[in-house]
C-alpha cells in the first residue's frame, strides 16, 4: 500500500490521494456504526430520532451518553454499543492517521541515511 523504506518518499500528490482515500475509508466505517447506534437507541430506548442521533454520536466519539437508559434492553444495547464504539473510534483514528504517520517515519528513515 505504501512505499518501502528503501524507496524514495512519495510525491505530495500521491500522499494527498492516500490521505483522502483513508478519510473516505474512515467514513465507510463511521457512517454504518453511527446508523447502528441511531437505530439501536431508537428501538431499545424509545428515543426520538434526534435524541438517538445525539446519543449515538456522543458514545461513538467517546464523550459518553446523554439520556439515561431506563429499560434493561436499552442498558444492554448501550453497554455493547459503547464497547463497539471504542473499537470503531480507535480503528478510525488509525486508518486516518496511517498515511501521515507512515510519511513521517519514512521521512525520518531517509534522513538517517
Amino acid at each position: 500500500m505504501f512505499e518501502h523504506k528503501s524507496k524514495p518518499l512519495a510525491p505530495k500528490n500521491i500522499f494527498i490521494n492516500r490521505v483522502m482515500k483513508n478519510f473516505f475509508i474512515s467514513l465507510v466505517i463511521l457512517v454504518p456504526s453511527l446508523l447502528l447506534g441511531v437505530f439501536g437507541y431508537h428501538i431499545t430506548a424509545g428515543l426520538g430520532w434526534t435524541d438517538s442521533l445525539l446519543n449515538a454520536s456522543m458514545i461513538l466519539t467517546g464523550m459518553g451518553p446523554v439520556d439515561p437508559m431506563v429499560t434493561q434492553g436499552a442498558k444492554l444495547f448501550a453497554s455493547f454499543y459503547a464497547l463497539f464504539s471504542g473499537v470503531v473510534f480507535l480503528t478510525t483514528i488509525a486508518v486516518m492517521m496511517a498515511p501521515v504517520l507512515h510519511r513521517f517515519m519514512h521521512k525520518m528513515h531517509l534522513q538517517d541515511k
